[in-house]
């Protein structure tokens, strides 16, 4: 049996905390080993990094997700009962109504919605001075998936319920009033949304057919039973939250065009460039930090002993910056796409393994295809300048963002 290396501070939370998305990367460097062990949130927990780590942690037969996700997290971010913390038939059920909403031709009504959302508010840009993109993308996003999603949205009510996705999405690592807002955004928008579900149910609320909200309304498990209300509710925030989330994204792609011009003219010009760009971003700059999982049974690994409900997390930005993978990964360098293979294991931005089996995002093509719009439409549909701004990021903070937000200013529509 191998010895494990160890952080040795009794109780890591607040360095967790205070270091981000580093923590386990530099721990992992300082004790040359990608598996040590440390005690977070009063609990020994194993962290992992690396292809090998992340085929171990998706290994469904191992590992488990119920009782993972720190109980802080379920009361914002994911909702308690969802599937993130599902297993078994019930995840590969839950997860089969999700996977059932991202047929490709669903994905490109989403993208194509978005991309009109987006060109609509333009006009409304050159008028306004600068712009923060961030917060612009964040209402256009959410403008686009709940229709796409059969969400009912008056206008007036798209600075609030994006603002309610934000506090879910901020809130879970956050600590005093970030954190109660979160917690209160979290039972506004379930309640919001609980209501919808009920008026699917009853008939009153004319919803398409294929859409997540009747898809979910009316899901029945293997036993023939509805989701409970709340249950329902929390599923189809799983929909709205991570599509808003995909305004860093957006945000960091237009970090990534001023940074580097000259994909700006490449990627004007060819899909193929704009694919490898929008992986990139991907992989280079931060997302998720981290994945949990608990041991299901007792098991040894590479001489390493893994007790039997211990926590562990795996590094999903220290994997995607692994340099046994991704040679100079502190490099932006959208050509080491070319001809590159999907790897569920060894590219995990929002998470790895299989889609139905495992628990890799069910929302990842929707993620893909909004970064594609967003490029094109950065490049193409419109003309602007990024004024001087503090466009820094900090990895002590999850998730991160540029301060500025990205401000544009002079905006104007391409001729």
């Amino acid at each position: 049996m191998v010895a494990t290396p160890a952080d040795r501070s009794p109780e890591s939370t607040l360095a967790f905390l205070r270091e981000g998305y580093r923590f386990i990367g530099t721990r992992c460097d300082r004790l040359g080993s990608d598996i040590f062990t440390a005690r977070l949130l009063l609990e020994p927990t194993i962290c992992l990094r690396g292809r090998p780590a992340a085929v171990l942690f998706y290994d469904t037969e191992r590992f488990q997700r119920a009782g993972a996700t720190p109980k802080r997290a379920q009361r914002t971010l994911t909702g308690r009962g969802g599937v993130q913390g599902l297993d078994g038939d019930a995840h590969r059920d839950r997860k089969g109504m999700f996977l059932s909403l991202m047929t490709p031709a669903a994905v490109r009504r989403l993208g194509q919605l978005f991309a009109d959302e987006w060109r609509a508010r333009i006009p409304v840009w050159e008028s306004a001075g600068p712009v923060i993109l961030y917060d612009e993308v964040a209402c256009v996003l959410m403008r686009a998936v709940c229709a796409w999603a059969g969400v009912p949205l008056a206008e007036r009510e798209v600075a609030r319920r994006t603002g309610e996705m934000h506090a879910l999405i901020t809130s879970a690592t956050a600590i005093g009033p970030r954190h109660l807002r979160g917690l209160l955004s979290r039972r506004r928008a379930e309640r919001w949304i609980g209501d919808l579900v009920e008026r699917t149910r009853a008939g009153t609320l004319p919803v398409p057919q294929g859409s997540a909200l009747r898809t979910i309304a009316e899901h029945r498990d293997a036993g023939g039973r509805r989701l409970p209300r709340r249950i329902a509710a929390v599923e189809l925030l799983n929909v709205l939250r991570p599509t808003v989330a995909v305004d860093r994204y957006v945000a960091f792609a237009a970090l990534a065009l001023h940074d580097h011009p000259a994909w700006a003219d490449r990627v004007r010009t060819s899909d193929e460039a704009t694919e490898w760009f929008v992986q990139e971003v991907r992989r280079y700059y931060p997302f998720f930090p981290v994945a949990a999982a608990r041991v299901r049974h007792a098991f040894d690994w590479q001489g390493h002993h893994f007790p039997a409900g211990c926590r562990v997390l795996l590094d999903l930005y220290g994997t995607n910056h692994h340099p046994e993978l991704w040679p100079e990964p502190e490099r932006f360098r959208p050509e080491r796409f070319a001809g590159w293979r999907d790897d569920p294991y060894g590219f995990v931005p929002q998470g790895g393994g299989e889609h139905l089996a495992g628990h890799r995002c069910a929302g990842e093509w929707i993620t893909i295809e909004l970064m594609k719009q967003a490029v094109t439409l950065l490049t193409t549909a419109m003309r602007y300048r990024v004024p001087p701004q503090d466009l820094t990021l900090d990895l002590a903070r999850m998730p991160t963002l540029p301060p500025s937000g990205v401000v544009l200013d002079a905006v104007c529509r391409a001729d």
